[in-house]
């Protein structure tokens, strides 16, 4: 028999001395180790699949559910750009991962490239010989080294009139040329724009010598100071612009009356990106006009009990002038304003357009539409004609050496997607995952048996040794 030998009590010395039995646990406590390691396994196994990364399933054309054909221009060259429709958006995968090209049966490799200026953003340009001459506010500007076709003065007046007089050179002290006149005005009293851009043909001088004559507007003040020069900023290029397509269109509602908004409704699909709203005007409409813009989107889904949906607002503002005034001609529009939505990244959206008119008459405007940076998928033209298939979120984003290698150039062939039709060939991808991803539920009732095992041989073993106690 097992014991163990226990002292005799120093408090107690009546008590006799004598082996002291201590009762083993109850054989069933000898489950819960085993147990114990059974229920340690079932948590640690998520874990290790969770960490343990799956294979990227393989491309294959009978798993993509839409299909484009590829028409590409005769040229020289053997690389090829398509532009990429807001439809492809719609139904590809999110950031357009499962885009693949296909002729004859093989993949071609490609690039996807996207629209922007091909120059950084605006650069500052140093104001040189700052004064006054004769009345007229004189200075010299240093330019950045590459073209430029529009000079953003920082005038720090306001309701006035100026004309600026504008010669280039490669040098301060060289010879000049004549570049023009240009005006520029601020009518904000009067309710109207401002401009203060010089617009020129595309230029490389490195020096611009600018003679500015300003005037006060009708009504107002103008002390004309050199200081009233603030500093220059240098957009890029306007052959460098941004170029961008459309994703819808939609003519606006107009208000019986005045005070009241013009808006236009739209409804988004998931995934296509919308990044400015453009404006037509009727081709007969000349009046001049300001009016602030805003645009909301709102994400498709029932929002969660107790919470407002998610809605985006963003403001603009659209106008234009087209006058003389003081004997000077007078000409700006701007027709677009900057609206990079999120709401419909996830699922479709609604997005209004709406044109505060206040108590103005409503603009007679022909359409409003939402447009998105040009994105192209460039590729060296095959032998026989390519088809564009996607539509299986299974693939992850290729990776390919010739989008490393590709660079834009004139000489690119122009190339453009046909209709998209349903593939044929479709099949739904086999479902390939490990056993615990595609039943988690069962994963959990296991654990939850576990757990109540444990709790009942605790239970039994608390009660016999209660009992030989």
């Amino acid at each position: 028999m097992n014991f163990l030998h226990a002292r005799k009590n120093a408090r107690h010395p009546e008590r006799s001395e004598g082996p002291l039995y201590l009762p083993l646990p109850s054989p069933l406590l000898l489950f819960v180790i085993p147990a114990g390691n059974l229920l340690l396994s079932l948590l640690l196994t998520p874990i290790a699949f969770a960490q343990s990364k799956p294979a990227a399933p393989a491309a294959e054309p009978r798993y993509f559910r839409y299909e484009s054909p590829v028409k590409i221009a005769p040229g020289a060259g053997p690389a090829a750009c398509a532009l990429l429709t807001p439809q492809v958006f719609a139904h590809a995968a999110p950031s357009l991962t499962d885009l693949r090209l296909y002729a004859a049966g093989q993949e071609v490799p490609y690039a996807e490239t996207l629209s922007q200026a091909s120059a950084p953003g605006s650069e500052s340009a140093r104001v040189l010989n700052l004064g006054m001459r004769g009345g007229h506010v004189v200075f010299d500007l240093e330019m950045p080294e590459r073209p430029y076709t529009e000079v953003d003065l920082d005038l720090d007046a306001k309701d006035f009139l100026a004309t600026a007089k504008v010669s280039g050179s490669a040098a301060p002290a060289g010879p000049a040329t004549e570049l023009g006149e240009f005006t520029l005005f601020d009518l904000t009293g009067q309710r109207l724009s401002r401009s203060t851009t010089i617009a020129l043909q595309e230029s490389t001088f490195r020096y611009l010598h600018v003679e500015l004559t300003m005037t006060p507007a009708a009504g107002a003040s103008l002390p004309v100071t050199a200081a009233m020069v603030q500093g220059a900023e240098i957009p890029p290029s306007r052959e460098a612009q941004t170029l961008y397509t459309e994703i819808a269109s939609a003519a606006p509602s107009v208000g019986p009356s005045a005070g009241q908004e013009e808006v236009a409704t739209f409804r988004l699909p998931a995934h296509v990106p919308v990044e400015r709203v453009r404006f037509v005007l009727e081709p007969g409409f000349k009046a001049n006009f300001s009016r602030a813009v805003r645009v909301s989107a709102r994400p498709d889904g029932v929002p969660d009990a107790g919470r407002r949906p998610v809605e985006e607002e963003l403001a603009g503002e659209i106008s234009r002038v087209d006058m003389v005034r003081a004997g000077r001609p007078i000409h700006e529009l701007q027709l677009t304003v900057p609206a990079t939505l999120g709401a419909n990244m996830q699922t479709g959206a609604s997005v209004v357009v709406a044109v505060e008119d206040g108590n103005d008459r409503p603009l007679q405007i022909a359409s409003v539409m939402l447009e998105m940076r040009e994105r192209k998928l460039c590729f060296d033209a095959p032998a026989e004609p390519p088809a564009l298939f996607y539509g299986d979120p299974g693939l992850r984003a290729p990776v390919y050496d010739y989008a490393r290698f590709f660079t834009p150039t004139a000489a690119v062939r122009v190339a453009t997607l046909g209709p998209e039709i349903a593939n044929p060939l479709y099949a739904p991808r086999p479902d390939d995952r490990p056993f615990t991803d595609r039943h988690p539920d069962l994963l959990w009732v296991a654990l939850v048996v576990a757990v109540g095992v444990l709790a009942m041989v605790a239970f039994r073993s608390g009660r016999q040794m209660g009992a030989q106690g």
